[in-house]
């Protein structure tokens, strides 16, 4: 399948490289719009604020797609089929990295011949799609919490790790294995990737920590760290009241 990608930024390129590994000829397209005339699908990866104007710039033709996580398809009309297509990943460009795709949700939406070939497109690529019908900013709030609000969470633990005496150089790769394992492991429930003083309800070492910030001035980390101890703690909950109504 032919596949003019418009908007050559680092998802554009990076999908490029990935397309074209799984037999797809993929063409990359500037700010000429010069979507080739017999591109069987056009998929748009520029910036959201740009995709109206973008969309209203192209001719009439194949299906057309954006990769945008929180508009919706709406903005791609007068074009009919029209879609969105997105990946569910984190893409920093080619020269950096080209994630591995398998297994990664797809989020889908559109009319039914856009949504079908925005689902080819995502099996074509090991990836599972996944049609979205409702609210894409509540779709895409959520992927922001998950990729990138938890990694300034990360970032924010790393600071107490150089407070407590470690090299801010090793901070960052002594927690990102741990972090990484309790994520992957939140794939089987919260409440069961939770260990430990918040999984054996010790709160002497959690008041411990509070008073730890407290003292070398880290006042915003705790405010953070009692918001999230209160969700954990939710989650615990809810997990015994439906073991113990399955009891």
């Amino acid at each position: 399948m032919k596949i003019a990608i418009v908007g050559p930024g680092r998802l554009g390129r990076s999908l490029a490289v990935l397309l074209q590994q799984v037999g797809h000829h993929a063409v990359l397209v500037g700010r000429d719009l010069a979507v080739p005339d017999d591109a069987d699908l056009r998929l748009l990866t520029v910036p959201d604020g740009a995709i109206a104007q973008v969309a209203r710039a192209l001719p009439a033709g194949p299906v057309l797609l954006h990769c945008s996580g929180a508009q919706p398809v709406e903005v791609l009309r007068p074009h009919s089929p029209a879609g969105s297509w997105h990946p569910l990943m984190t893409f920093p460009g080619p020269e950096v990295d080209v994630p591995v795709l398998t297994g990664v949700a797809a989020a889908i939406a559109g009319d039914p011949e856009a949504q079908e070939l925005a689902a080819l497109l995502a099996t074509d690529l090991g990836m599972r799609p996944v049609e979205v019908p409702g609210d894409r900013r509540l779709y895409h709030a959520s992927a922001v919490i998950a990729g990138n609000l938890a990694t300034v969470l990360l970032g924010e633990a790393s600071k107490l790790l150089q407070a407590a005496g470690v090299a801010p150089s090793d901070a960052l790769a002594m927690l990102a294995p741990l972090a990484e394992r309790s994520v992957a492991n939140a794939s089987h429930g919260i409440a069961r990737s939770l260990t430990g003083p918040l999984a054996r309800g010790d709160t002497d070492t959690l008041e411990a920590h509070r008073r730890a910030m407290e003292e070398h001035g880290f006042h915003d980390v705790r405010a953070l760290f009692d918001q999230l101890v209160c969700l954990a703690e939710l989650h615990l909950g809810h997990a015994e009241a439906e073991e113990e109504g399955e009891g």
